[in-house]
């Protein structure tokens, strides 16, 4: 385990910060090449690393959604390399000139995009974010100050040095990612506590982890909430569609907070749609309201719990509405305000779920899993804000920036 104290950790963060903050988009493009080709080149010592973290992991019971979070392959390592082109391949936001304008005594007025400064992730048992939060970071001017969790300190520590050597390499402070592998439990409250050194804390994890950052935290941070996502079908649905949708939202992988939790359908659709769709979810545990458990043979009775839960494996909450009036309430209710998709032919009634419904994404015919950086062509994530301040959403480049204002004058004084 390192020695080194998390305030030198913090203080050597912000120097490098400081000078990133002027680097050239050039400069940290090469940055950001030459760490997805160190990543290529230390593939087996990751995966070698990874799989002692996978074993430890396995051999403490932890359940197979954290397994699955964890383990990474040849391809999840070439997944993140690629995210670190992408990233490249994005416009430099700072310096940005979002709006200006001139005012009557002829000052003018802009405002500009800046880098944060130190951004804290702190996150669990997933190593490639380290890849993708050090590359946004980069990229957006900023410096990453990491805390990841105990089981995946191994994969970290290698993904972490790959990337320190390859900014160093192109002419940047190496310190503009920094590990901390110092995993126990009062390190965690230390680091949301390290005010002076983290400009915004990004907590990525479940819900004992946002408790703590809710108990302790004295930095800003920006919450990447509980992902209870839903999608409703609603009576004009083109129900192979909707089929598709739903397996892909609930099965294409179950453990991200992106995977559909609950599934709704309009009372007038339930008899056709639910014997279609309980064929099609083959492998997942139902848990049915009173309306739709006659049409799922097997399903279990669903709780409020069940409908307010983030299963994060393959397990899904099935109700049946009235109308669309009865959907948006339902997911008022137990949503989390991180996606929600309608499946619909109907304009009016996409209208209104997207103007009504209140989460961070909303999808018309679309699965919920594409709510990620990456797919939304953001190159890469540090989270996704469920939060309505400063961010809203997936937390790509400009979400990574704040702005300043910078007036320029002919020596204009104030009256």
């Amino acid at each position: 385990m390192s020695t080194v104290s998390l305030q030198e950790l913090g203080l050597r963060a912000k120097a490098a910060a400081r000078l990133l903050a002027t680097a050239s988009s050039s400069a940290k493009n090469e940055a950001l090449a030459q760490a997805a080709d160190r990543l290529a080149e230390r593939c087996d010592e990751i995966l070698n690393a990874n799989a002692a973290d996978v074993a430890r992991t396995v051999a403490s019971g932890a359940s197979s959604t954290v397994v699955d979070r964890l383990r990474l392959s040849e391809g999840r390592v070439a997944a993140m390399a690629d995210g670190l082109r992408a990233v490249a391949a994005l416009p430099d936001p700072v310096g940005e000139v979002v709006e200006g304008h001139v005012r009557p005594n002829g000052l003018r007025v802009q405002k500009v995009r800046v880098p944060l400064g130190v951004v804290g992730i702190i996150y669990e048992n997933r190593p490639n974010v380290t890849a993708d939060a050090a590359a946004l970071c980069l990229k957006s001017g900023n410096a990453a100050l990491l805390r990841g969790s105990a089981g995946a300190l191994e994969s970290n520590r290698v993904i972490a040095s790959a990337l320190s050597q390859a900014i160093e390499k192109a002419g940047l402070p190496a310190d503009g990612v920094l590990l901390v592998e110092d995993t126990a439990h009062e390190t965690a409250v230390e680091f949301v506590r390290l005010r002076g050194a983290i400009d915004c804390l990004i907590p990525r994890g479940g819900p004992a982890l946002l408790s703590m950052i809710l108990e302790h935290a004295t930095v800003p941070y920006v919450l990447d909430g509980d992902g209870n996502c839903h999608v409703y079908v609603d009576a004009s649905a083109d129900l192979a569609m909707a089929e598709r949708i739903v397996v892909n939202a609930k099965m294409q992988r179950p453990s991200v907070c992106n995977a559909a939790e609950t599934l709704l359908v309009h009372r007038e659709v339930a008899s056709a749609f639910l014997p279609q769709i309980h064929r099609a979810l083959e492998g997942v545990v139902l848990a049915a309201d009173g309306r739709s458990r006659p049409l799922l043979p097997g399903s279990r009775p669903a709780t409020e719990a069940d409908f307010a839960t983030e299963f994060l494996a393959l397990e899904l909450a099935v109700g049946v509405v009235d109308d669309l009036d009865g959907a948006i309430s339902h997911i008022a209710r137990y949503g989390s305000g991180h996606s929600e998709a309608i499946v619909t032919s109907d304009l009016d009634a996409a209208t209104r779920f997207v103007r009504e419904v209140d989460a961070a994404a909303v999808l018309v015919n679309a699965s919920t899993r594409f709510i990620d950086g990456g797919e939304l062509g953001l190159g890469a994530e540090v989270g996704i804000s469920t939060q309505k301040l400063h961010a809203r959403g997936p937390m790509g480049l400009r979400e990574l920036t704040c702005v300043k204002y910078v007036v320029y004058g002919e020596g204009q004084i104030r009256s």
